[in-house]
């Protein structure tokens, strides 16, 4: 056991930090490419998509409160997380804190567990362009092929002359009193437009992290840009219309159906749970930290700084989207544009989709960028192939992984229904969140006069807040979302136990050296 709990050397990690070279990764990125990186990550399929799927099975109009809750989970763990980025600046994120602080063994897990939050968030960012790219084309008469936009499985609807997500149209067709069953009913086949925006961002990102981060910033002006007009179009109406807010703010709280989770004060906590996705970004800042000029002074700018900017934009457009729309209409593929589309404000409408489409390409970009950086790092580690880390020497990119996990991603995106998406990478995040607080409080204890450039404050109550506040959502998502994490690690460990620990460079550096004693930096 004593050879799992090794930790990389701190003096390793910061050699590793100041590499330069052909092989090495390319120091371009500001603090404002680190702001717009969080930014452009976090407003993604959590505020344009899953904030629909949380209100209507879980939270109703109180998803405002379940905002609330996770963005002070978020503030725990993003306070940790900047204390290890500045600390240790290097791409492989909570990773490379586990592996530092807690042991290899911990390393891995929180390695394999970051797939679930950074590759599957990607493919459910995918599923939420794809619905609100067919959206914007209807709005010009252009239907696309329904089997070939949705993932295999999802009912459809014949309605109107076109195929309909069921889920789309059920609302308002039992509503009308419409019997559905007497509709024409049919299967999709393969989300293709998810597939294709996964493996054009895939090349963007092979070609330099340089041009990404440019594109990105440029499309978080307008994504920021859409939120606001949403805001603002959104209280102009409620102002203009305090029916609708009557109707669809009440009740605050829908009354618990007697199911765990199913609206009332467990699906507040529930839907805090699923909609931690739509946080999921500020933590991705810290895989670039090895890519930044200053992460030192930079890192906290960016991880914090996102998180206050999202957290607020969070709230305000959670509660006017179940203002302007019934939540029991909102489980759909694209709830902001069905918002917006409810106000009737045309214009509007079509910048909303366009700003949406965009958004969700930053955050599909930012986190491919994301996994392929800890899998780099693993690499690097040995508890990975070496091919997985190899660097263009032009691009000086992870070339090869990042078209492995784009492919994998267009896949996944095409063929998984995005609920089952959101609760992976909820649970996958939380998991990550707990494993960082709990280092940062570790390595207080170990190492209390390590030079800090950033200190969390109020250790160890900041990172007991955060694992318990990640915990409680944690226990709060279903059943079956454990039972997949629980497989997705034992796969995991079963590669490690493998491959990692026999090609472990920490394994193969101490093996003469006693457990707790470091060799010396060279």
């Amino acid at each position: 056991m004593g050879r799992l709990l090794r930790t990389k050397p701190l003096h390793l990690l910061l050699q590793e930090s100041q590499e330069s070279g052909e092989h090495s990764l390319r120091r371009t990125l500001g603090p404002w490419n680190l702001l717009a990186l969080g930014v452009g990550a976090i407003i993604g399929a959590g505020i344009f998509v899953l904030v629909g799927t949380a209100a209507a099975q879980h939270a109703g109009p109180a998803i405002v409160l379940s905002f609330v809750l996770a963005g002070i989970g978020c503030a725990f763990a993003g306070l940790c997380y900047a204390e290890f980025a500045a600390l240790i600046p290097v791409a492989g994120s909570a990773y490379t804190y586990g592996y530092a602080t807690l042991g290899e063994l911990f390393g891995w897990i929180i390695g394999w567990d970051l797939v679930l939050e950074y590759a599957v968030s990607a493919a459910g960012v995918a599923s939420g362009w794809s619905g609100t790219i067919s959206s914007l084309l209807r709005d010009f008469g252009v239907y696309l092929p329904a089997r070939w936009a949705a993932t295999p499985g999802t009912p459809l609807v014949l309605w109107n002359g076109h195929w309909e997500p069921l889920a789309a149209v059920q609302p308002l067709l039992e509503k009308s009193g419409f019997v559905i069953s007497s509709l024409p009913h049919t299967s999709a086949w393969f989300n293709l437009p998810a597939f294709l925006v996964v493996m054009a961002l895939t090349l963007l990102l092979v070609r330099g992290v340089k041009e990404s981060a440019s594109f990105n910033g440029v499309v978080v002006v307008l994504k920021v840009a859409t939120v606001l007009t949403f805001i603002g179009i959104a209280a102009v109406f409620l102002f203009h219309h305090p029916e609708a807010r009557a109707a669809n703010w009440h009740p605050f709280i829908p009354k618990n159906t007697g199911t765990f989770g199913q609206f009332g004060w467990s699906g507040i906590v529930r839907g805090a749970g699923v909609i931690f996705f739509a946080y999921i970004g500020f933590d991705s800042v810290s895989t670039a930290a090895q890519e930044a000029k200053n992460p030192q002074r930079d890192m906290p700018i960016g991880i914090l700084g996102s998180l206050a900017i999202c957290t607020v934009l969070y709230i305000a457009l959670g509660g006017l989207l179940t203002g302007v729309m019934h939540y029991s209409r909102l489980n759909v593929a694209a709830p902001v544009a069905l918002g917006i589309d409810a106000t009737g404000v045309a214009w509007g409408s079509l910048l909303i989709k366009v700003g949406s489409l965009l958004g969700l390409s930053t955050a599909i970009l930012v986190t491919l960028l994301g996994q392929s950086r800890v899998f780099y790092s693993m690499s690097k580690d040995g508890l990975l192939p070496p091919w997985v880390g190899t660097v263009h020497p032009r691009w000086r990119t992870p070339w090869i992984s990042t078209l492995a996990v784009g492919f994998c991603v267009a896949l996944f995106a095409a063929l998984v229904p995005i609920s089952v998406i959101g609760e992976l990478v909820s649970i996958g995040t939380l998991l990550a969140f707990s494993i960082v607080c709990a280092g940062v409080w570790v390595l207080r204890v170990k190492q209390p006069d390590l030079a800090r450039p950033f200190r969390t404050p109020m250790v160890p109550l900041v990172p007991i807040l955060g694992i318990a506040i990640s915990l409680l959502m944690m226990v709060s998502l279903p059943l079956d979302t454990w039972i997949r994490l629980v497989v997705w690690l034992g796969i995991g460990l079963a590669i490690y136990f493998l491959y990692g620990i026999r090609h472990s460079r920490v394994q193969s550096m101490k093996a003469s050296f006693p457990l707790g004693e470091e060799p010396p930096a060279r």
